[in-house]
C-alpha cells in the first residue's frame, strides 16, 4: 500500500507541473500532494477488498493507477520540453512526444514488473524482447495517434496549441493502454 501512497504523491506533482505549462490556476490545486496519495491509498484498499472476489480487479486496480503514473509522467515530461522550447506542433511535437513515452514505458516496465503483476528475480533476455515488442507497438499507436491529432487535424473548439498538444496526447493514452494492459498480462508477465 506504500505504492500507492508513493504514485498518488508522484502524480500530484506532475500534474502541478502541466498546469504550470497550461497556465492553469484552480482553486486549492496545492492541495494535491496531499489529497492525491490517501485518493490513491483508498482506491487501491477498496480493490483490494473487492479483489478478493474478483481476483482480476486488483490486478487491473494496480495496473490503472501505474498508467495514471506514467500517463502524467508521460505529460509531465512532454509539456516540460514544450515549456522550454516554445514548440507544440509539427515534427519537433512528434519527436518530443517520443521521449515522453519511452521514459513513460521505461517507468512503467519496473512498476509493472515487480509491482502489478509481481514479477520474480530478475528480467530474462526473452521477457525483455517481449516488453520491448508490445512496447514499440504501443509506442507505434501511442506516438501516432497523438501526431495525427496534434499535427493533421490541428487544434479545435479554440483551444491553444499547447492544450491541443495534451488533448492529442491523452487520446493516444487512452488506446495505447488498453494494448499495454493486454500485452503485459498476456504476453509479457504471464507467469
Amino acid at each position: 500500500m506504500l505504492a500507492a501512497l508513493v504514485i498518488g504523491e508522484v502524480c500530484a506533482w506532475l500534474i502541478l507541473a502541466v498546469f504550470k505549462n497550461l497556465r492553469v490556476d484552480l482553486p486549492l490545486v496545492w492541495a494535491l500532494p496531499v489529497v492525491l496519495p490517501i485518493l490513491s491509498l483508498a482506491g487501491l484498499s477498496v480493490a483490494f477488498f473487492i479483489g478478493k472476489k474478483i481476483s482480476v480487479l486488483w490486478q487491473v486496480a494496480k495496473f490503472g493507477l501505474v498508467g495514471i503514473l506514467n500517463t502524467l509522467m508521460d505529460l509531465g515530461i512532454l509539456n516540460f520540453l514544450i515549456f522550454i522550447s516554445g514548440i507544440a506542433e509539427g515534427l519537433p511535437f512528434t519527436v518530443f512526444k517520443g521521449a515522453s513515452f519511452s521514459l513513460a514505458v521505461i517507468n512503467s516496465y519496473f512498476w509493472n514488473k515487480f509491482w502489478t503483476f509481481r514479477g520474480k528475480g530478475t528480467a530474462t533476455g526473452k521477457e525483455f524482447i517481449q516488453f520491448l515488442l508490445v512496447s514499440v507497438t504501443g509506442f507505434g499507436i501511442n506516438v501516432g495517434l497523438a501526431s495525427l491529432v496534434v499535427n493533421f487535424v490541428g487544434p479545435q473548439f479554440g483551444l491553444t496549441k499547447e492544450l491541443w498538444a495534451n488533448v492529442g496526447a491523452l487520446a493516444a493514452v487512452s488506446l495505447s493502454m488498453v494494448w499495454n494492459f493486454a500485452g503485459y498480462k498476456f504476453i509479457v508477465f504471464k507467469g
